[in-house]
């Protein structure tokens, strides 16, 4: 896969409007894509946003000339029903053929609850996620779908338009079952930075080797996305001090499970200290820096890079990091 170099809009931080004028600018900067996520509800409730994607990426992509534009990631196992998603995505790649992407994920239970859906076990969301894959890909190729699933079922079933270029489908994940069902199913993997250099190495791309492997694929034919999560600023202390938008990221699974109040979530982010906050950051004035340790995950495989900035001047991440990392970057000839 060619290196793509995207930006993650930050649907959680900032307003429709608001997102959509960095993401133009975004792509007049040099950027490849423009990935956002879809919540409900966002995990700081003071200043939070929750734009709905599906409107939304159509305004991006009538916006826009030739970036990509998809999910990183969406739900489309409790909020949506997957055949409302297959429509969704076949009518946005129809109007912006090549350049739309579906990303999912299993979910979060901040952005199912609170409309009075039942949060069920790790092992029901992956089988729900499955099960709506499999759904989906019918829809995108069958005429007239009668499905019978655990979870959903459709009768005659019939996506009328659907675009010439199929849209392809990522999966997101951060554990192992999950990854596999990215190789053996997906047209790409979604995953973030920061974590311990094992999850990466001797976790998730084995797994994703072991699923492309068991249909005959190998990670080659996959696009590895990656969420870089970098604060960079010629301003030491606020490029650290930015990292405290997102401080929810630094929290364990364990702190963060059962919260689904953004109120609460502040509330326990807002107690971490900032050198805690910026743990899963890349944290630098240095845009040389920056490139050594972005190259990491370059040498690990993945060569779809979307870079999530956390500070409020979103215009001017663009602006600087267009202009002094991604030229580097696209210089090491990945």
């Amino acid at each position: 896969m060619a290196l793509r170099l995207g930006y993650k809009a930050s649907a959680e931080q900032f307003g429709p409007t608001d997102l959509l004028r960095f993401s133009i600018q975004a792509e007049q900067e040099g950027f490849d894509s423009v990935f956002t996520s879809d919540h409900l509800q966002p995990w700081r409730h003071d200043g939070g946003h929750a734009p709905a994607a599906l409107p939304w990426l159509g305004a991006l992509g009538a916006s826009t000339e030739k970036i990509i534009i998809g999910t990183s990631v969406l739900t489309p196992t409790f909020r949506y029903h997957p055949g409302v998603i297959a429509q969704a995505f076949a009518t946005l790649g129809c109007l912006f053929p090549g350049r739309v992407i579906l990303g999912v994920g299993s979910g979060e239970s901040l952005n199912e609850v609170p409309l009075g859906l039942d949060w069920p076990d790790g092992k029901e969301r992956f089988a729900r996620l499955k099960e709506a894959l499999t759904l989906i890909r019918q829809l995108w190729t069958e005429e007239r779908v009668t499905f019978e699933g655990t979870y959903y079922r459709t009768d005659k079933a019939t996506i009328y338009d659907r675009p010439q270029t199929p849209v392809p489908l990522y999966v997101g994940a951060s554990g192992p079952a999950a990854t596999r069902l990215a190789g053996r199913v997906a047209d790409g993997f979604i995953t973030t930075s920061g974590k311990a250099d094992a999850l990466y190495r001797d976790t998730l791309i084995p797994a994703l080797e072991e699923g492309a492997e068991k249909v005959g694929r190998t990670v080659a034919d996959l696009d590895l996305l990656i969420e870089m999560k970098v604060s960079f600023d010629h301003d030491a202390e606020r490029a650290l001090n930015d990292t405290k938008h997102w401080a929810a990221l630094a929290l364990t699974p364990e702190e963060k499970t059962g919260v689904e109040d953004p109120i609460e979530m502040q509330r326990l982010s807002d107690a971490l200290p900032v050198e805690r906050a910026a743990s899963r950051w890349i944290v630098s004035t240095d845009p040389d820096e920056h490139v050594e340790k972005i190259r990491h995950y370059l040498d690990l495989g993945f060569r779809h890079l979307v870079f999530h900035a956390p500070g409020p001047d979103q215009a001017r991440f663009l602006q600087v990091y267009g202009a002094e990392v991604l030229p580097r970057l696209r210089a090491l000839g990945y």
